[in-house]
């Protein structure tokens, strides 16, 4: 099967939102890159690529520096604020604090319909509007290489290896709700089941007349929580002066599952690191998922 794919490499984001839920903080979440990628996709459907279609995207992150700082005999890290204004009587004005997050990523983007346009005027087009004129999970954009597109052949593996050298190094966020499933199943709470796969477990083991300290964690991988949509707490509805009045309105609250951060050479499919929306209606589901 040949899959389409747009690469957009190297996107140094600036302040990115590391708030990625009510509570959790660290790489921006899932909603938010394929929110960025769905806002490109009409700008350039705007521009003439009516064709074109955005299927899924993947995330692999080459950098990233969390703004907080953790001083001598800390006991937890703190939020680096930024330095607001002060106001006419010269004292600190009251803020909101926000978490922030300084990136470097590359995005996949799966898409379809380039068989009838220019391919690199696309290209131009995608640079353009996304260099200066649009925000990456809530941060700003500062550079970007230029758009690659490829055709891969899954059952081609030195496509796959070539394409993967690409993206190195690097880390792809996957998702893990395998984990998940498997704790509630065995009767865990969802939070304590987060909680058991972050925690880090230290014990002790005596060998010969030493004693030695050990740590590991409960899966192996660099598992993370990450935000993947939402999910409906109230019926569809009306709302008063709500932004867009031909849309139903709902309130909804965060998902949030486990992630792992994957280096690209272990995968073997491109579909490992794709993303895409899902909506389970039964449920009032809002997600992004993937196919594996």
């Amino acid at each position: 099967m040949i899959r389409q794919l747009l690469l957009l490499p190297h996107i140094e984001a600036h302040n990115a939102n590391a708030l990625s839920s009510p509570f959790t903080i660290g790489f921006p979440a899932m909603t938010a890159w394929l929110g960025a990628t769905h806002a490109l996709q009409r700008k350039l459907n705007s521009d003439g690529f009516q064709t074109v279609v955005f299927k899924a995207t993947g995330v692999v992150s080459h950098k990233a520096d969390l703004q907080t700082y953790k001083g001598v005999g800390d006991y937890v890290h703190s939020i680096i604020g930024t330095g607001n204004p002060l106001d006419r009587d010269g004292n600190r004005p009251s803020f909101i604090e926000e978490a922030r997050i300084h990136l470097d990523v590359s995005l996949v983007i799966e898409l379809e319909g380039l068989n009838k346009i220019d391919e690199d005027e696309f290209k131009e087009k995608v640079y353009y509007h996304l260099v200066g004129r649009m925000k990456m999970a809530g941060g700003d954009i500062l550079s970007c290489k230029k758009p690659l597109l490829f055709r891969v052949d899954e059952n081609n593996e030195d496509e796959i290896s070539r394409f993967r050298k690409r993206l190195m190094p690097s880390y792809a966020i996957v998702e893990r709700k395998d984990l998940m499933i498997e704790a509630m199943e065995n009767g865990a709470d969802a939070v304590d089941a987060i909680l058991d796969y972050l925690s880090l477990h230290h014990y002790c083991e005596k060998e010969e007349e030493k004693v030695i300290w050990k740590s590991n964690r409960k899966s192996s991988g660099w598992i993370v929580p990450i935000a993947v949509g939402f999910q409906g707490i109230s019926e569809l509805g009306v709302a008063y002066n709500q932004r867009d009045e031909t849309t139903p309105h709902r309130f909804a609250e965060s998902v949030v599952t486990l992630g792992e951060f994957k280096m690209p050479y272990k995968i073997t499919s491109v579909d490992e690191i794709l993303w895409h929306y899902s909506y389970n209606e039964e449920k009032s589901l809002y997600l992004c998922e993937q196919n594996k």
